[in-house]
């Protein structure tokens, strides 16, 4: 079968994410054959540099051997078992490895990272009402994205994604950012926070931030600086911080976890995407001994976290993340990480050398390329998607930004072509 007909059997059913699908009248849909290493195949026999690690989830690869195999003996034992009254082998090693690296206390799965959010905020919210406080507000951070379920949408604060269901939305207050990465941004921006701190800290019951990295907020970053004095912030005035690590975390940003830049320590850590090497839908939640205690009493008391997924620690995901773990332990992946996001940062100074590129910016192997403020209807990033897709590349932009979250298994030939590509389809709109 070809391409087009695949298409067009698709667009009789699906209703794609994140699409207008009305833009498929002139933007084909791409279907894909197979995948191996940092490649999609499509039915046309074309090829693509997957340079967004397929929603930023997919860190090692398609078809990676050694995850392959995790999940395949784990299919040969148990494909899933509730977990109200049960456990197994592979969440009990997981949860103790991630406690290990995290230095947190407690881990509670479900199976995305909306759900993930969710789970923080309500037992944030649940911690200070078990203590006799109702504390019905959130602090988030402007311009951040946390997902798309009514509370984590609640908590973002872009409007592409926010506006429309307003009416629905939680009540949550959105705090200054730094404009940049200098600690003189970020000092500033503190400054400025505080005042919503003194304000309403006996109102809101958690902070939620995306560390460094505004990921969906067309990636703008910050000083960990910023983090550090969050979370004195958040000390002081009795506020539990929670940290979005769900698409920063498993060395996106050059560390394991972005946090580990600030050396601070979260009260929530939320996770998901490269938890399990993109392969199966897994996220958790990891928190302390001190609030895991607030819910902890006779049944009675009715202060039980009564919240469940149906796929909660899920055996052949979990067995992934395992695999995910062990690759980071014996590959020396941070390190070869960083090698990697060096060398990406020299080859991308070239950009600038465009009238239409505004700004570049990195933190670890996330690279962002920010065009002019090309008016919305003219849609430039669009123009480079398509032609990195014609060339070999998947580039899906954010508004004017052009970005890089590679899989950390792309090698520097490949890397050249991914900023080559790149390159020439910005240039491409200097000419138009």
């Amino acid at each position: 079968m070809k391409n087009s007909e695949i298409m067009q059997k698709d667009l009789k059913f699906n209703w794609h994410p994140c699409t207008q699908m009305k833009d498929h009248e002139f933007l084909p849909l791409i279907p894909i054959k197979k995948a191996k290493g940092v490649y999609l195949y499509d039915f046309d026999g074309n090829k693509y540099i997957d340079s967004i690690s397929s929603w930023w989830v997919n860190i090692f690869g398609h078809q990676n051997k050694y995850i392959n195999k995790a999940i395949k003996n784990q299919l040969n034992k148990l494909e899933h078992i509730i977990f109200a009254g049960f456990t197994h082998k592979g969440a009990i090693k997981l949860s103790q490895r991630l406690c290990k690296i995290t230095k947190l206390d407690k881990v509670f799965y479900a199976d995305n990272g909306s759900s993930a959010v969710e789970i923080s905020l309500k037992m944030a919210y649940h911690y200070y009402l078990n203590k006799g406080e109702k504390r019905e507000l959130f602090f988030s951070l402007k311009n951040s994205y946390h997902g798309e379920t009514i509370g984590a949408l609640s908590v973002g604060d872009v409007d592409l994604y926010k506006k429309t269901y307003e009416p629905l939305l939680i009540k949550s207050i959105q705090i200054p950012v730094p404009n940049n990465q200098s600690d003189e941004e970020a000092i500033s921006a503190l400054k400025d926070c505080e005042i919503y701190f003194e304000k309403y800290h006996n109102q809101v019951s958690s902070l939620i931030v995306e560390p460094l990295v505004q990921c969906a907020g067309e990636m703008k970053m910050y000083s960990p600086l910023f983090l550090q004095g969050l979370r004195k912030l958040c000390n002081k005035f009795d506020i539990k911080l929670i940290l979005d690590e769900i698409a920063t975390g498993f060395g996106r940003t050059g560390s394991m976890f972005a946090y580990f830049q600030a050396d601070i320590k979260p009260d929530f850590l939320c996770l998901s995407k490269g938890l399990t090497g993109g392969y199966m839908p897994l996220s958790c939640v990891l928190t302390t001994n001190k609030i895991y205690q607030e819910f902890y009493c006779d049944y009675e008391k009715l202060k039980a976290f009564l919240h469940s997924h149906s796929y909660t620690a899920n055996p052949l995901a979990i067995s992934a993340a395992n695999a995910v773990l062990d690759i980071f332990e014996k590959k020396d992946i941070i390190t070869k990480n960083n090698k990697k996001s060096k060398y990406i940062w020299k080859k991308i100074q070239k950009f600038k050398k465009l009238n239409n590129v505004k700004e570049i910016r990195q933190t670890g192997m996330i690279i962002a390329i920010e065009m002019i403020n090309y008016p919305f209807e003219k849609r430039a990033g669009l123009e480079v998607y398509k032609y990195g897709l014609k060339h070999g590349v998947l580039l899906r932009p954010l508004g004017n930004v052009i970005y890089f979250m590679p899989p950390y298994v792309i090698k520097y030939k490949e890397i050249n072509k991914m900023i080559e590509v790149a390159y020439k389809g910005i240039q491409c709109l200097e000419d138009k």
